[in-house]
């Protein structure tokens, strides 16, 4: 009779161990027969769109089961991915990784580029750049690669002049020229299509534009250029979860001719497929 009891408490364990080896947020497999559960943070536009179209169309044949889960910042996607909250997000460009990387101690990787969101100059008083008015008020992102981004596209179309060699990482003191002496109001990324009510122009992020309702390719006083931009948006992962098989697999995707095609048709140039 002990022994009957033993072998039943044994095999009660191994059941319950079994049942244990369901899917983590780090993208461990799940238990044999399920499909690989993949958690990814994303801004709600593009990105969520982009993801929920592999999910609905791509994800299934390749055993994945996507779970899409949205932010409306950009702090908290890394934040939770560090934590292993998540499998993965798409939502930034490297140099802004890079970034927070660097301030925040993190160690995550970029591993696979997506699309381009072009930044753009946007406003509710002007239709001309050139009708600029001196002393004007632009609004810029308030994170570090994003205002280096915002300064090099007003550089680029003339407005001001920045000292040699600023790059990505230009700040306003890095602006040697400003002929019309435009006052610079730093925000929060996600605030600035909701500031074209009070300043004279923003430049805004692509993500945050469209979501707003506004069209980059037609609407943008001023759009950057695609050619050599760095700022491509792509899948991050965990340093180490690199060759994971299924961010392999989401990343391979992500990057399917469909998903080109998804891009190109939906947005109409404001969201340009990664080459």
């Amino acid at each position: 009779m002990k022994i009957y009891r033993f072998v039943g408490a044994v095999a009660l364990a191994l059941s319950l161990a079994a049942c244990g080896t369901s899917q983590s947020a780090t993208g461990t497999p799940a238990a044999e027969g399920a499909d690989t559960v993949v958690k990814v943070g994303a801004s709600p536009v593009p990105h969520a769109e982009i993801l929920n179209f592999v999910k609905d169309n791509l994800a299934p044949a390749a055993g994945i089961k996507l779970e899409v889960v949205e932010f409306t910042d950009y702090v908290q996607p890394n934040v939770q991915l560090d934590e292993g909250q998540l499998t993965a997000n798409f939502f930034q460009h490297k140099p802004y990784l890079d970034d927070f990387n660097a301030t925040k101690g993190t160690k995550l990787s970029f591993v696979t580029p997506v699309h381009l969101e072009p930044l753009g100059l946007y406003s509710k008083k002007i239709t001309n750049v050139s009708a600029l008015a001196s002393g004007a008020t632009v609004a810029v992102p308030n994170d570090a690669t994003n205002l280096g981004r915002a300064l090099k596209l007003l550089a680029d179309n003339g407005l001001i002049t920045l000292k040699d060699g600023a790059g990505t990482a230009a700040t306003e003191r890095d602006v040697t020229g400003n002929p019309k002496k435009l006052q610079f109001k730093p925000l929060e990324a996600a605030q600035l299509p909701r500031s074209l009510e009070d300043v004279d122009a923003a430049v805004i992020n692509g993500n945050y534009a469209i979501e707003a309702g506004l069209k980059p390719a037609s609407q943008a006083l001023v759009l950057e250029k695609t050619a050599g931009n760095p700022y491509v948006n792509g899948l991050v992962v965990q340093a180490g979860h690199e060759k994971d098989p299924n961010i392999v697999t989401l990343g391979k995707l992500l990057q399917d001719q469909k998903v080109k095609d998804f891009i190109k048709q939906k947005y109409e140039g404001s969201v340009i497929p990664a080459e």
